[in-house]
């Protein structure tokens, strides 16, 4: 009994030193991005036209993907601790050559650099699994959320930091739009040094030393029923998400509504994605994750269906519109990652969870495009019914369990 105990008294420990360096490398990395690709956007826009200034968020969404992968194979080789500081070294390294390349007007050097940024911001996403193996089963999903809940920080604090880094950069002599990768750099590399305080023993239990899994069987584990149900659920729920959320300023735009109002509506859509994070990890904790991803999935339809209504009520329904998806995406988040957590085995879950990650990333990509063409043939009503039956995608899989579980006579 005093082994155990001495063990449980071990565990708490080792979390209380690692959850507050993981959450602040996480909100340091989520900021950068937010803020870098915010003004890389506009950059490649000034220098190559509006046509193409998306290139600049497509290119850090593919580096996203590959960091969310990455982190999964390189744990399961060297442990959770070098794993991050991989990622998150490469990603300081993106936030230089972005630098060099914004503030020179060398595009191609300022995507290279996002796609690198973007591979910080990958690994930071898929960190929050490495925070579940610090936590008790019965509160692995509270866990994670919290790391969730670091993009708080970035949503809020990355576009208001881009101004007063501006003026910085003008008082260097630099292009005032170079003055968010100045930023970022920074970030990014306070990030590098949090995590070499990390203890040695964050993500060990993924540490087996093996060659990362090959495709076929990366492919075999993603088709299981334990992932079908949360992949299918990430996936309509991001995508959910990114055709109405990506649609909405410019809707915003073209019935001339000035700042103040695409600040509220886009605000109140970031508290509804992260600020309520640890409620979504104590209800799946206390539900279970298909609890969760029902609920989620219910407030998104019920977000759709509001903006089908009522488009153009800036003032109160389409922020709570907005709300409601955010929240609704981090319900189903949170569920769909806790289900990640416990529906896998140890020597493979970190790195099926990255490729999770990554087919939603560069999913997201694709039906960016699908909402910009529906919108201008359709407008913000129909792409608001194509994002509520992007949602519905979990509903089978949910039923299906459901009946399966019913008594039989």
């Amino acid at each position: 009994m005093g082994i155990l105990l001495e063990k449980d008294r071990d565990a708490v420990a080792i979390r209380c030193r690692a959850m507050p360096l993981l959450f602040a490398a996480v909100a340091l990395t989520n900021t950068a991005m937010v803020a870098s690709t915010t003004v890389a956007t506009l950059i490649v826009a000034d220098h190559a036209g509006s046509g193409v200034s998306g290139f600049a968020n497509a290119a850090a969404v593919l580096g996203s993907a590959a960091g969310a992968f990455g982190l999964g194979a390189l744990t399961v080789r060297h442990g959770g601790r070098r794993a991050l500081l991989t990622v998150y070294l490469l990603g300081f390294l993106g936030c230089l050559v972005a630098l060099l390349g914004g503030a020179g007007g060398l595009l191609p050097a300022l995507l290279a650099g996002m796609v690198a940024i973007g591979i910080g911001n990958g690994g930071a996403q898929v960190c929050r699994y490495l925070a579940t193996e610090l936590y008790p089963e019965d509160r692995k999903a509270f866990g994670l959320s919290v790391i969730v809940w670091a993009g708080t920080v970035g949503a809020l604090a990355g576009p208001t930091l881009i101004a007063p880094a501006g003026r910085l950069a003008v008082g260097l002599g630099l292009p005032e739009l170079s003055g968010a990768l100045l930023l970022a750099a920074a970030m990014t590399a306070a990030s590098v040094l949090i995590t070499l305080a990390l203890p040695a023993a964050t993500g060990a239990a993924a540490h087996t030393g093996r060659p990362p899994l090959t495709w076929r069987a990366l492919g075999a584990a993603l088709g299981r029923p334990a992932v079908r149900l949360p992949l299918t659920a990430m996936l309509g729920a991001h995508l959910s998400m990114v055709t109405i959320m990506t649609m909405t300023p410019l809707q915003l735009h073209e019935h001339h509504q000035g700042l103040g109002t695409v600040g509220w509506v886009l605000s109140a859509h970031m508290v509804g994605m992260f600020a309520l994070a640890p409620l979504s990890g104590r209800i799946a904790d206390r539900f279970g994750g298909r609890v969760a991803i029902g609920g989620g999935t219910a407030m998104l339809v019920a977000a759709a269906l509001l903006v089908v209504t009522a488009p153009t009520a800036y003032s109160l329904a389409l922020p709570a519109a907005l709300f409601l998806l955010g929240y609704g995406w981090n319900l189903v988040f949170v569920g769909s990652s806790g289900l990640l957590s416990s529906g896998l085995e140890t020597a493979e879950r970190v790195e099926v969870q990255g490729g999770v990650d990554a087919i939603v990333f560069v999913a997201a990509i694709a039906v960016s495009l699908v909402a910009s063409a529906t919108f201008a043939g359709g407008g913000f009503a129909v792409v608001a019914v194509v994002g509520g039956v992007i949602a519905l995608a979990p509903v089978p899989l949910l039923v299906r369990g459901v009946r399966w579980s019913l008594p039989r006579d």
